[in-house]
């Protein structure tokens, strides 16, 4: 499941290529017809995220809220070929020859696979295929589901505080904790475990066991991560001092994580194996050397 800091690109992707024009909205699969038709020939006016969730602004006053879940993925086409964002811009030789309608916008090629919604404009289009939820929202129901939300390191309105009066007073362990969207909104498995080791907290450890500095220390790091995540388009968590090659840029992916993926390999500073076990249905990674309890 992507993680908060790819919401965040997307939606700076979205309020670059699409911001300001005119939209053109279908559903050529089918099940998004009516929220398709309700945002069809409007303007997109703004873009936001929040944790695992995008929003995208209309002229009417209404949203398109997706949340990608296991399996959603947004792929975009222009003048530069089709790509997933973030993925590299295309050869020239595989470059499109773009056609517009009588209106100015884009005439994209026939939809492949089952594509939920697809957004077009004078420059390029957007098809979304998979999503968990894809569906068109007022402001009020748009703010109920934020307010379902916990804080997330990447907005300017994130409060610490919020996430820390929870986590202060249970005794669910902490790598839990950071799983649930209510609590701290957009980390995901691999931000979880990765920032967990960077601070050298046992996963086990219940949240109301963590001191206030620790867990401002570890709501700092997770930002620090999140917006290189951003910057980078993949998450990077290891220091260079732990890295085989310290002046790689960029980082070689086998490089990029401390115990994500590494069951039994060894630590990158104590040379523990790194240890896994399934938390909640998901895979948490830890390294009982630097991770004591």
């Amino acid at each position: 499941m992507p993680e908060g800091h790819t919401l965040h690109r997307l939606a700076a992707h979205f309020e670059k290529a699409f911001g300001g024009g005119t939209v053109r909205a279908t559903s050529p699969q089918g099940r998004f017809a009516e929220g398709a038709a309700r945002i069809d020939g409007r303007v997109l006016t703004e873009t936001e995220a929040h944790g695992k969730h995008l929003f995208l602004g209309f002229d009417s006053g209404e949203w398109l809220r997706v949340h990608l879940g296991l399996y959603g993925a947004w792929t975009f086409g222009d003048a530069d070929g089709e790509r997933h964002l973030g993925a590299p811009r295309a050869r020239a030789a595989d470059r499109l020859a773009l056609v517009r309608d009588e209106d100015g916008l884009v005439v994209p090629p026939a939809p492949v696979g089952a594509v939920r919604a697809r957004l077009v404009n004078a420059s390029g289009w957007a098809d979304l295929r998979g999503p968990s939820a894809c569906e068109v929202v007022t402001e009020e129901e748009k703010q109920a589901v934020q307010d379902r939300l916990g804080p997330d390191p990447l907005r300017d309105d994130a409060d610490p505080g919020r996430a820390w009066r929870t986590v202060s007073r249970s005794r669910t362990s902490i790598a839990a904790l950071l799983m649930r969207q209510d609590v701290i909104a957009g980390i995901g498995n691999i931000y979880r475990a990765e920032s967990l080791f960077r601070a050298g907290i046992d996963p086990a450890t219940p949240g109301r066991d963590l001191t206030a500095d620790r867990w401002a220390a570890l709501w700092d790091d997770l930002a620090r991560l999140l917006r290189d995540g951003v910057r980078d388009g993949y998450i990077i968590t290891t220091r260079p001092e732990d890295r085989p090659d310290p002046d790689a840029l960029p980082v070689p992916r086998p490089d990029s994580l401390y115990v994500c993926y590494r069951t039994g390999d060894p630590c990158r500073v104590c040379s523990s194996p790194i240890a896994a076990a399934d938390l909640a249905g998901r895979t948490l990674y830890w390294c009982p050397g630097c991770q004591r309890s």
